[in-house]
């Protein structure tokens, strides 16, 4: 039994963490010998939180492995695509796909939702940070505002989203990237003086960890941020996160610290804040000269996004519930203008408005429960993100 209020990967694996509607449906299924019915169920979202326009999509690789070694087919939008809600026609655009007996898949629906339903939130409001920053540099702080158990998974959604790095030890593992962060406020504390605290983590830090200090825990900012420069040699950058009650215009003081800096001769000294930023602040701080941010409950506590699975088609014959689109449907995209649409049909690639003809969208990432594709390396992922923002851009 798990020592902590979290559930084991067996406990998902058998569906111990499903809705207790599914258990029941089940059971009677089985009694009137309908479990085995073949089905066709898609995965759709028939919108995106707060206006958003795009998501990217976020959590396939746990989906794999929920449904692997079961009898079904399972087919997807790759990882990491940016995806609209709707087509341009307006059908619901599915972003998996998922065959077999029901009995297969049942009572794994509910899970199987968690896992995109979040990851996906997380990477979209860390790609919408990232795009907020304009070049500048973004880290994923969220890890401590959610329960420890989420680290791996948001530090793995928020990297795949566009943040450059992630602070938790197992999420940057996880992306196989160093675990990015500075230094606390509690560390400066402890030896009692800004300056000790400076120079030891100089002295003592592995010389291959960037250089940043805090500059922000008894003195002003700007007279904390020349301490750290004359006291910390290879200084990168100076933290700043003011507490609110301090604040005043974060501009403002993000403006003094870099006139100071420059002042006394630390132009190449970059200016990093932290502290209750979203996609709106941050885009107000580039102005000011900021060089690099520190996101936390914005991108781990992200808009969920509300997807749903649906049964679209059963013994081979079109069915759905009302308000969703029957019959089994495949995704077609351009690949120029990143334009979605949905046909009936696979072998009639439609022809985008663009005047290009779009290609099959999907990835066949299991048959009869055998993986099909091996597993994408977060780096990869997030490559294929940052190339999508480019041209959404455009």
């Amino acid at each position: 039994m798990s020592k902590f209020f979290s559930a084991d990967d067996e406990d998902i694996r058998k569906g111990s963490t499903t809705d207790v509607y599914f258990q029941r449906t089940e059971e009677i299924l089985r009694n009137k010998g309908l479990l085995d019915t073949h089905t066709c169920a898609e995965f759709t979202v028939s919108s995106l939180p707060e206006g958003w326009p795009w998501a990217v999509l976020c959590g396939n690789e746990e989906m794999v492995r929920i449904f692997e070694g079961r009898n079904v087919d399972l087919y997807a939008l790759p990882e990491g695509t940016l995806f609209t809600p709707r087509s341009k026609k307006g059908i619901k655009l599915p972003v998996a796909r998922i065959e077999g007996p029901y009995g297969q898949y049942c009572s794994l629906e509910t899970p199987s939702l968690g896992f995109i339903c979040y990851a996906t939130g997380v990477a979209t409001m860390s790609a919408r940070c990232k795009l907020a920053a304009a070049g500048r540099s973004v880290l994923s702080f969220g890890v401590r505002r959610m329960h420890p158990a989420m680290a791996p998974v948001i530090d793995r959604s928020s990297f795949i989203g566009g943040c450059d790095g992630v602070s938790s030890l197992k999420g940057a593992e996880l992306v196989g990237r160093p675990a990015s962060g500075t230094m606390p406020h509690a560390l400066v504390i402890m030896m009692g003086d800004q300056r000790e605290a400076f120079k030891a983590y100089g002295e003592i830090i592995d010389p291959t960890v960037p250089r940043v200090a805090l500059t922000d825990t008894f003195w002003d900012e700007k007279t904390e941020a020349i301490m750290a420069a004359e006291e910390m040699p290879g200084l990168q950058a100076v933290r700043l996160d003011t507490p609110g009650s301090r604040r005043g215009s974060m501009i403002d003081i993000v403006r003094e610290v870099r006139w100071e800096l420059d002042l006394h001769g630390y132009p190449n000294v970059g200016v990093f804040v932290s502290g209750g930023l979203d996609e709106g602040k941050i885009k107000e701080l580039v102005t000011a000269g900021v060089n690099g941010f520190g996101v936390g409950t914005a991108i781990s506590n992200a808009p969920t996004v509300d997807f749903a699975l649906d049964i679209v088609e059963k013994d081979g014959k079109p069915i759905s519930k009302r308000g969703k689109f029957g019959g089994r449907k495949f995704v077609f995209r351009c690949p120029d203008c990143l334009e979605f649409e949905v046909s009936l049909e696979k072998e009639r690639p439609p022809v985008c408005s663009c005047g290009k003809e779009m290609v099959w969208a999907e990835v066949k990432l299991l048959e009869n429960g055998r993986r099909l594709v091996p597993e994408e390396p977060a780096e990869s992922i997030r490559e294929r993100v940052l190339r999508q923002l480019e041209i959404a851009l455009l």
